[in-house]
């Protein structure tokens, strides 16, 4: 009984002392994260910061189809807006990060984006004493990939909006937010354009993949998921992302091969007459969608209706 007594004794003294010392908060963690995310030290030349590709203007996208990294080296995809990710679980238009700490450091040791091993980013940030201090502050420890992947992954989940014509309309009873276009688009969005399908939820996104008519095995061979799960079936698949702000993000798609919204709705109205020879397409689209002209414009009208204000006034 004495030695049971001892240990409970210990165990609620370590607990009490776990308790009582200083938790850092999100919001200071997010604070660090914004300031790595914009700062080049990240990248082997100090030339290139996470915001060099993915632009706050444009709702932190980039404005290019591949973006250029250290050296001028390009990319292999399009780089996805790094907003309203909070709720998603897979990262990277192939879904290999199954967090958004691991794709918060994917970027830094990449040879064609910042080039630096992480093991390397991680020292230069403990011999830069500034830096040194702010993970002391806030994670009461010097820096190591770990905390480096929290202070990012924290400042991008603060990148959510919420506030645009369309929530003003649909979730505050305003009418006149949006025009007669937008409602019936959005009505085409949930009905004949199959577009809810696969685009839901707060943020009109999905964690799942689709093959939507970009792989044919030619000029259009980035066989996408299936280079992760090696699954034959997910060959030409590629992650559903969010659509809040998707009327900055342009151009679309994981090889940025359309410039508007207008191409993009004119794709998904009947993808075979823009792409030969499709593989593996999807079922929700291996018939024509028959939108007419004016039922395109009101789609992408609607689209437009889903940029936050904050981009709208700026």
């Amino acid at each position: 009984m004495k030695t049971f007594a001892v240990i409970f004794f210990l165990t609620a003294f370590a607990g009490a002392v776990v308790a009582s010392f200083p938790q850092s908060s999100t919001k200071d963690k997010a604070y660090l994260g914004k300031r790595l995310f914009f700062d080049t030290i990240l990248s082997a030349d100090k030339t290139v910061s996470c915001a060099t590709c993915h632009k706050p203007d444009f709702a932190f996208a980039d404005t290019v189809a591949l973006s250029a990294g250290v050296g001028g080296a390009k990319g292999l995809r399009n780089t996805p807006s790094a907003m309203n990710v909070r709720l998603q679980k897979r990262f990277f238009w192939d879904g290999r990060a199954e967090s958004l700490e691991a794709q918060a450091l994917a970027p830094i040791s990449n040879p064609a984006e910042m080039n630096l091993p992480i093991e390397e980013a991680v020292e230069r940030l403990r011999q830069d004493a500034s830096y040194r201090k702010d993970f002391e502050t806030v994670f009461y420890s010097q820096p190591t990939k770990e905390n480096l992947a929290q202070a990012l992954a924290a400042f991008e989940r603060t990148l959510e909006t919420s506030d645009s014509p369309f929530d003003e309309w649909k979730f505050s009873g305003r009418e006149d937010a949006v025009s007669a276009a937008v409602k019936n688009g959005f009505a085409l969005f949930t009905t004949k354009a199959k577009c809810s399908q696969c685009h839901f939820g707060a943020d009109f996104a999905s964690d799942e993949f689709r093959n939507i008519g970009l792989f044919n095995g030619k000029d259009l061979n980035d066989s996408g998921r299936a280079l992760v799960t090696g699954k034959k079936e997910d060959i030409g698949k590629f992650k559903i992302g969010p659509l809040r702000n998707v009327a900055l993000t342009a151009p679309y798609m994981h090889n940025g091969m359309f410039k508007t919204l207008k191409e993009v709705i004119q794709f998904y109205n009947d993808p075979r007459s823009i792409v030969n020879g499709i593989q593996n397409i999807d079922t929700l689209l291996r018939k024509p969608l028959h939108l007419s002209a004016q039922e395109q414009q009101d789609l992408e009208a609607f689209l437009h209706a889903l940029t936050d204000k904050q981009f709208l006034k700026n």
